[in-house]
């Protein structure tokens, strides 16, 4: 059995993670493959996003056959299994694997709810309580928790989070617990803890299950400082984000390992996305990152993208397809009261915007101000 110790001189190992406009996220990213290395300073480590951010998934591919590595073994740095996981990484990697057919390429799962991920995120809970060990049954019935998952339009991965809401809450103790979601489900989260609130717990963690910070967990903790303005009988706890923690490091040593021992090559993501692009399902697209030089500025700026007004792309098509490079299949439930319509006005995904009909969105911009004052659109091209 191989594993990360003994691994030949001639492999290396790649996180591939999505990428954000903000700063702290690219740089908390990075730790995830500074502590492997630490780990194991022999072993060849890169990482590499889909988009927004720099190194791309391309150049740490090249960085990777540059230093002699033939077997590559990626994984990607997502909690869930969702679409970028899925299509987008599958897709860039079969890309560079066509184009450079010396290479063997094998692709791992996201990191789920591996026990050890499970470990982290209730040890940032009870931190956020003042706890580092889970206190006696009962000390916790005057609480509740809120989980805070990504929110996507794959059901399965939606429904992890909801799990992972549920082991926490039992596992710890809590008296209720409740999941919301940043992304496009619903409960949104600003409507979950309104509705949590009436329920009449006066204590409520707010715990968000993500990698990083950035630009959700800050409109994350803005959804809770309006809640909490409106509601000083309830005290709201902010749990940390799981960030480097050592069992996320832990996890990804676990999923590299059964990578490269061959467990994911016939039933894998990879394999899963070859099987459906065989059949036509899906198709190779190219994120516009993809092809960046590899002299480029490491620091590549998209603005260039979002200087558009909102009357020239109602529909956000172009956007869409040109700032992502990827789309996100249509939602059925687009339109929910407690869904992604709650998130008209505070920079929802463009690529759920253009699904929204144009007098929802009229009748959202209407009925509410922008979260912290400015329009989602407007954002997009400040």
């Amino acid at each position: 059995m191989t594993n990360l110790e003994n691994l030949p001189n001639n492999c290396g190992l790649l996180i591939c993670g999505h990428g954000s406009r903000a700063k702290i996220a690219e740089q908390e990213f990075s730790l995830l493959a500074k502590n492997l290395r630490q780990r194991y300073p022999k072993l060849k480590i890169e990482y590499g996003f889909l988009e927004y951010s720099a190194p791309n998934i391309h150049m740490a591919l090249d960085a990777l056959r540059e230093q002699g590595v033939k077997t590559m073994y990626a994984v990607p740095g997502m909690l869930f299994a969702a679409t970028h996981a899925q299509n987008d990484i599958p897709s860039v990697l079969t890309s560079y694997q066509q184009k450079h057919p010396d290479l063997h390429i094998h692709y791992g799962r996201e990191l789920g709810l591996h026990s050890n991920m499970i470990a982290a995120f209730q040890q940032r809970i009870l931190n956020s309580l003042g706890h580092t060990e889970i206190p006696a049954p009962g000390a916790l019935y005057d609480t509740m928790l809120v989980v805070v998952g990504r929110g996507t339009s794959v059901v399965n991965a939606n429904a992890d989070a909801a799990k992972l809401c549920r082991i926490a809450a039992e596992s710890l103790g809590f008296g209720w617990s409740e999941t919301v979601y940043s992304g496009v489900t619903f409960p949104s989260v600003g409507r979950g803890l309104e509705m949590a609130c009436k329920l009449g717990f006066k204590k409520i963690v707010v715990a968000p299950y993500f990698l990083f910070g950035g630009r959700l967990i800050d409109r994350i903790h803005r959804y809770i400082d309006k809640v909490a303005a409106e509601q000083p009988e309830v005290q709201f706890i902010k749990a940390d984000y799981l960030r480097d923690h050592p069992k996320v490091i832990d996890t990804f040593v676990a999923r590299f390992a059964e990578t490269m021992n061959g467990s994911q090559q016939q039933t894998g993501l990879l394999a899963d996305f070859s099987a459906r692009l065989a059949r036509g399902e899906v198709d190779l697209h190219h994120h516009h990152a993809e092809y960046q030089e590899p002299n480029a500025t490491h620091h590549h700026s998209h603005d260039h993208h979002h200087s558009h007004s909102h009357e020239q792309e109602h529909s956000h098509e172009h956007e869409k397809q040109h700032e992502h490079g990827h789309s996100h299949a249509r939602y059925q439930h687009i339109a929910h009261p407690h869904g992604p319509r709650t998130m008209i006005n505070d920079n929802v995904c463009c690529c759920f915007m253009s699904q929204f009909p144009a007098e929802l969105i009229a009748e959202e911009q209407a009925r509410k101000p922008a979260l912290d004052g400015i329009p989602a659109c407007k954002k997009r091209s400040a």
